[in-house]
């Protein structure tokens, strides 16, 4: 089968209708493309391989600078993001257990938790609460929504990893789902957190308006089909081998395979969380840039640390012969466009109430900062 075909297609078939399209960054007047005409300047942030502790020690030296409108929004003195990460993490592990319960059959949700509840940053749910409590909701209000997005991001790991996708057999430092229970129990376990995920949002949201809860049910689902995270991945995998693929085209793929998500986290906190449709939009612009930042800090992460040092296999990129940022751009390149990323996303929380905003301009500094 040609690798091409399938890109060609994919670019020039006329649909059949009107999708909804996750805009694209470079055609969308979204200020996160590497040809904007504004040069890019030094701030404050700067793209060390920071621990959590690190990060916050960094962000309490740069609060005495000033900042203008043009600068990247600082954090509050008096926030301390490690105790508010460690606090979220603890709440929304605390759901997931309750949520997800041993039952019968007990192979598959076995398989599900295993998966579900083996760690990680939960930057996602994270985002999705400080969303909501942005806009003016409580961590309660979110919760459902957050967990949603955490079982949809678990679901595209377990798939991500099986010997038909990227074939790995690490994840979080343990075995992949299919390394432990087999190839098609992992499948099931992937499909039923995707459709429990929707369960859950839509039974478990209390004191919200049920057109709200639609909207984010809407969001949720758009994020991870065939304009979303599919998308993405399709495009990703036929990619693979490719030599012309420009930076248009690999943003294509991870504003749909990474950012959408994370998109998704940030937009169902603020809608449930009673924003007004300008402060959604906003939001929805920061969470696009910071997934994309994401990504560009992953893809540097592949080929700058070790496996043991990530939790899963390191490298697999280079390997696979993917088209990444490092591969494309060169890694200072990369590292210039990670810092360009983070503080156009942080711009978009200007005018915020600057104590409430805090978590997310740590969290953006976090996915920067990142060493795993």
């Amino acid at each position: 089968m040609s690798l091409v075909s399938p890109i060609t297609t994919w670019s020039q078939t006329k649909p059949r209708s009107k999708p909804i399209l996750l805009p694209h960054p470079l055609k969308n007047n979204l200020p996160i493309s590497l040809f904007s005409s504004k040069p890019i300047t030094k701030t404050q942030i700067t793209f060390p391989s920071f621990s959590i502790s690190a990060t916050l020690t960094k962000q309490h030296q740069d609060e005495d600078t000033k900042t203008s409108k043009n600068d990247t929004v600082s954090a509050t003195p008096t926030f301390n993001f490690k105790t508010y990460m460690l606090q979220k993490a603890n709440s929304v592990n605390d759901a997931l257990e309750k949520a997800v319960i041993l039952r019968n059959p007990l192979k598959i949700h076995e398989s599900m938790r295993y998966s579900l509840l083996a760690g990680g940053k939960r930057v996602r749910p994270m985002l999705c609460i400080a969303a909501c409590e942005l806009a003016g909701g409580q961590e309660s209000t979110a919760m459902p929504a957050a967990c949603a997005v955490e079982m949809i991001h678990t679901m595209s790991l377990i798939h991500d990893d099986l010997p038909c996708m990227d074939n790995d057999d690490l994840r979080r430092g343990h075995p992949t789902n299919h390394k432990v229970f087999g190839e098609d129990v992992a499948v099931l376990a992937g499909d039923a957190l995707l459709a429990f995920a929707f369960e859950h949002l839509a039974a478990a949201t209390k004191g919200v308006s049920p057109e709200r809860i639609v909207r984010a049910v809407f969001e949720l689902a758009k994020c991870i089909g065939t304009e979303g995270l599919v998308a993405g991945q399709v495009v990703d995998l036929y990619s693979e081998g490719l030599t012309e693929v420009g930076l248009e085209h690999l943003e294509f793929i991870h504003v749909h395979k990474t950012a959408a998500l994370l998109e998704a986290s940030v937009v169902m906190g603020a809608i449930l969380g009673g924003a007004d449709d300008e402060d959604v939009e906003k939001m929805r612009k920061f969470a696009r840039c910071i997934g994309l930042l994401f990504q560009v800090v992953d893809d540097i992460l592949d080929v700058t640390k070790s496996s043991q040092e990530l939790g899963k296999t390191a490298g697999k990129d280079l390997v696979a012969d993917k088209t990444t940022y490092p591969k494309l751009l060169g890694i200072e390149k990369s590292r210039e466009l990670a810092e360009k990323l983070n503080r156009e996303a942080q711009e978009q929380l200007l005018g915020f109430d600057s104590v409430k905003a805090a978590p997310l301009v740590a969290l953006a500094n976090y996915i920067a900062y990142r060493d795993n």
